[in-house]
């Protein structure tokens, strides 16, 4: 009777454990990634004196919302203010910066990847590695090498399990398969070492 009790209470526990601590982790992480860029990027307790004791004053969240106010208001000017001789002038300005045009460039390439009018990362294929039967899924960014004089060839990217990190790999166009999923979905199943993301 008891070992029947204990099984049962296992088994409840072993399924609330399924849920509580992925969503306790996400909101961990969330909570971390949110609170260390407000701590990072908050004026506040240089800005806000405390009239009584003289003090600075630490006001959660103004880091995020100036973030935000300040995203917001570059998109305003970029859209209607900054003209394309703005635009040049800051170009010639970057290219006398070498490390800062390198940094700069690559992390304007990624976020567009992500959120620009090209999204990048929205075409899962199959890629045959080795013609022996192993595959591997990753992201077609360039369908065309040829400026690199790499005809009938492409990129493609391949995230890494467990990470955002990944690796960019040049194979032969022949190779390479489109997947019938979302892109959502493939970067999922990638990411969770390919126990999620399939529906």
């Amino acid at each position: 009777m008891l070992k029947r009790i204990a099984r049962v209470l296992l088994r409840y526990f072993i399924k609330g454990m399924l849920v509580v601590v992925p969503l306790g982790a996400a909101c961990l992480l969330i909570y971390w990634a949110v609170s260390g860029l407000d701590k990072a990027l908050n004026l506040s307790d240089i800005l806000v004196i405390n009239p009584k004791t003289g003090k600075p004053v630490y006001v959660p969240g103004l880091g995020i919302l100036s973030v935000i106010v300040l995203i917001l208001i570059a998109g305003i000017l970029v859209t209607n203010v900054i003209t394309d001789p703005i635009k040049h002038w800051f170009y010639r300005w970057l290219n006398r910066l070498p490390l800062f045009k390198f940094l700069y460039f690559s992390i304007k390439d990624l976020t567009e990847a992500f959120v620009g009018d090209e999204k990048k990362f929205n075409e899962p294929v199959l890629v045959d590695m080795n013609g022996n039967g192993v595959k591997k899924i990753g992201f077609l960014t360039q369908k065309d090498l040829t400026a690199i004089n790499l005809p009938g060839q492409v990129a493609v990217y391949f995230p890494w399990s467990y990470s955002f990190a990944g690796q960019v790999v040049v194979v032969d166009t022949d190779k390479v398969k489109p997947l019938d999923m979302k892109a959502a979905d493939a970067m999922k199943f990638v990411i969770s070492g390919g126990v999620s993301g399939i529906h």
